[in-house]
C-alpha cells in the first residue's frame, strides 16, 4: 500500500460493517471458533520426560486440540477490529458465540436421540463429544472476554495513533486478550480434559498463552499484509 500523506495517516478511520470483505471474514471467524471448540476435547502432549520449575511443569507440554486453530480466531479478530472497528468485532464475537451454542445443542440432541439398531459407537460418540458442552462453556466465557478485551485494546490504541503503530497494537491486544481468554478457559475446562493437579493446570495455562501469542507473532507479517490489503481494497476506508 502506498504511503499516505501525514495528515491522512493521522486520521482515525474504520469501514462500515456489512461492506466489502466483512461477511467473508465473519464466516471464517465463526467456523474457526466452532471447530476449535470441538477439537479442544482432545488433550495433546508434546514430550515425555518430566521437567518442572516450582509449580510450573515445563515439560512435557500439555495442550488441547483447540490450540492448533484457535490463534487464527484472534488474527481475524485483529483484522476486524483494525479495519471495521469495535462494534463490528463485537458483532463477530457474539455471532461466533451463537454458532458455538448451536453446535453444542446439536451434539446433545444427537447424543440423546435413539441410535439405529446397527449403530455400535454410542459410547465412543459420548466419550468424544460429551465433554464438548463444558469445553464450549469454557471457550465461550474465555473467548468473549478475551476477544472483547483484544478489540478494546486495539481500537483504543488506534484512536490514539491512527494508522501508525499497527504492529504494536496488534501484539499488545493479543497478549491482553490471550491471557484473559486462556485463564478463563483453563479454569472451566480443565476437568473436562483431565487436568487435575496444580502443575498440570499452570503448565496448561502458561503454555497455552505462550503458544498462542507465539503463533500470532509468527503470523504477524501475514496479518499486517491482510490488513493492508483489505484497507487498500475497501473503497470507503480512505475516503
Amino acid at each position: 500500500m502506498a504511503k499516505q500523506p501525514l495528515h491522512v495517516q493521522d486520521r482515525v478511520r474504520f469501514v462500515p460493517r456489512g461492506t466489502g470483505y466483512y461477511d467473508t471474514i465473519l464466516a471464517f471467524f465463526c467456523v474457526i471458533v466452532v471447530l476449535s471448540n470441538i477439537v479442544a476435547a482432545k488433550p495433546l502432549q508434546v514430550g515425555d520426560d518430566l521437567i518442572s520449575a516450582g509449580p510450573i511443569q515445563l515439560w512435557p507440554l500439555i495442550l488441547d486440540g483447540g490450540a492448533i486453530l484457535f490463534p487464527l480466531a484472534y488474527v481475524l479478530g485483529d483484522v476486524l477490529s483494525e479495519v471495521y472497528g469495535f462494534k463490528a468485532a463485537r458483532r463477530a464475537t457474539f455471532t461466533a458465540f451463537a454458532a458455538s451454542l448451536l453446535a453444542v445443542v446439536t451434539f446433545w440432541l444427537v447424543e440423546k436421540a435413539p441410535g439405529a439398531s446397527f449403530y455400535e459407537n454410542q459410547a465412543a460418540y459420548e466419550a468424544v463429544l460429551g465433554p464438548v458442552g463444558q469445553i464450549v462453556l469454557a471457550s465461550v466465557c474465555g473467548y468473549v472476554v478475551g476477544q472483547l478485551l483484544n478489540a478494546r485494546v486495539l481500537v483504543g490504541m488506534k484512536n490514539r495513533s491512527a494508522e501508525n503503530g499497527l504492529v504494536a497494537r496488534l501484539m499488545a491486544s493479543t497478549v491482553v486478550g490471550q491471557i484473559a481468554d486462556t485463564f478463563i478457559f483453563c479454569a472451566i475446562a480443565a476437568t473436562a480434559i483431565g487436568i487435575g493437579d496444580l502443575k498440570a493446570f499452570v503448565n496448561y495455562f502458561v503454555v497455552g498463552v505462550l503458544l498462542k501469542v507465539t503463533v500470532e507473532a509468527l503470523l504477524l507479517p501475514a496479518t499486517v499484509r491482510v490488513i493492508r490489503f483489505i484497507k487498500k481494497n475497501e473503497p470507503e476506508y480512505w475516503i
